[in-house]
């Protein structure tokens, strides 16, 4: 627990620490590696493989640099969470912490936005390992992958949060094996043929559309931030994680300059292996959705190209697990707060299987619906950002309310850590919410509007504002 300022206990329920069935009891049983593992398996340590093309072209061939930029850019958000989980060490998250720091009708408001990015990323992860089955295994039809998919990892979710790490550590150390070896293969090629491109090119443009942009740049760093989306499910198991929530403070943090440094990795030596320029990327959209793949296959082999394609597909699913676990605690926390209905609030065993269960099914809809419409990707990708942007958004917002407009701190207000940094944070993400598409910012429109209708009609449901 943190020194300097006051927590708040779990709305709704006590959140005992030994509490297992009604409720508001959830079981702590989680550790540091186990929170690492649930925020990198639902990034997927190789997230830019099917985006690197894409900003490649767009970053003019200094698609290694957007990767530092946005890694930074996120550090503001992750330092947020850090600040908000040591005085609202529950699970439902940016929930929680924006109830706490902004009052309860801005909590479901983040909570809404946040579900409609933890119900809908793990239906476009559940769909790209459908595909990717489907492409090994043509005569199943990628809807019966994808719903297969779902039901073996709800079966692991609704076992206990124990267990889905578990086999979720196996499948996330499957793909740094395959990271790895992607890293040792290029280095070999590198070393004997040479780069494609100039050595520090993937860092300062490749020069083939002029010389160096920062435009470009940050243009880019728009769509590299959405490569993070998931490491602050993180901060939904703080209920359930042993050693308090300095704990998840720390596995926030780690897991984002982790993946920092992966991303800034693979992107750097895929870069320098790519034969086309980011000219003839740009030129060529179709050519950059498997510009990665393409640059694998040319260099050093279609051996490495289908291992990275078959762990991308196996990864893919248990993305899906880790962002299922997270809706499920998010539903847990709105229903225990009665938000939303109060089923949703009661826990089995120490697992929050109603709330486990309701996410399994509204995503399972969603992935199946979008598995048989040829468009179905495309449309689920559009959609699953601006959620959780809005969600960051009134996170920052929640550090100032809470440490600077509710002085709850105990101490005197640190004004650059809970001032100066979250006002930068809420600037970057609504930067990046303008440079969304236009159909991800009218479906996130809709979708707060009717959150709006939603709280309309319960208000005057639920305990009363802390």
């Amino acid at each position: 627990m943190s020194h300097n300022a006051t927590a708040v206990p779990p709305a709704g329920g006590d959140g005992g620490e030994g509490a297992a069935d009604g409720t508001g009891g959830l079981r702590r049983t989680l550790g540091f590696r186990d929170l690492v593992v649930y925020g990198l398996l639902f990034i997927a340590p190789m997230a830019p493989v099917g985006v690197f093309g894409t900003l490649d072209a767009k970053s003019h061939g200094a698609v290694a640099l957007v990767y530092v930029v946005a890694t930074v850019a996120m550090a503001f958000t992750a330092f947020s969470y850090a600040q908000m989980v040591r005085v609202v060490p529950q699970a439902g998250s940016v929930f929680a912490y924006a109830r706490a720091g902004l009052g309860k009708d801005a909590g479901f408001v983040a909570g809404w936005m946040a579900m409609l990015d933890y119900l809908l990323i793990p239906a476009v992860a559940y769909l790209f390992s459908g595909i990717a089955m489907n492409s090994l295994v043509p005569e199943v039809s990628r809807w019966v992958w994808t719903a297969i998919a779902v039901v073996v990892t709800t079966a692991l979710n609704l076992w206990g949060v124990r267990v889905a790490a578990r086999v979720g550590f196996l499948v996330l150390a499957l793909e740094i094996a395959v990271l790895l070896v992607f890293v040792v293969s290029a280095i070999v090629v590198l070393v004997r043929d040479g780069a494609e491109r100039g050595w520090l090119s993937p860092f300062s443009g490749d020069g083939t559309q002029g010389a160096f942009a920062l435009s470009a740049v940050v243009g880019a760093v728009s769509v590299a931030v959405l490569s993070y989306l998931g490491f602050d499910a993180i901060a939904s198991f703080a209920e359930e994680v042993t050693g308090g929530s300095q704990r998840v403070a720390r596995a926030l943090l780690f897991c984002l300059a982790l993946a920092g440094v992966l991303f800034v990795a693979q992107t750097y030596l895929v870069a320098l292996l790519e034969p086309m320029t980011s000219a003839q990327l740009a030129a060529d959209p179709d050519a950059q959705g498997s510009a990665f793949y393409d640059a694998v296959d040319a260099s050093v082999g279609t051996w490495l190209h289908d291992l990275v394609a078959a762990s991308k597909a196996l990864g893919a699913a248990f993305a899906a697990l880790a962002g299922q676990a997270a809706a499920g605690r998010l539903l847990f926390a709105m229903g225990r707060d009665r938000r939303l209905p109060r089923f949703l609030s009661r826990t089995e065993g120490g697992v929050p299987r109603p709330a486990l269960a309701c996410a399994a099914v509204i995503t399972l809809v969603a992935a199946v619906w979008a598995a048989r419409r040829d468009d179905g990707l495309d449309v689920l990708t559009s959609v699953v950002n601006v959620g959780a942007l809005t969600a960051f958004t009134l996170l920052h917002a929640s550090v100032v309310g809470w440490f600077v407009v509710r002085h709850r701190g105990a101490g005197p207000v640190n004004w650059f850590k809970h001032l100066v940094v979250p006002v930068i944070g809420a600037a970057i993400t609504i930067a990046v919410i303008v440079e969304a598409s236009g159909t991800a910012q009218v479906v996130g429109a809709v979708w707060l509007v009717l959150g709006l209708l939603v709280l309309a009609t319960r208000r005057g449901v639920g305990p009363a504002e802390g």
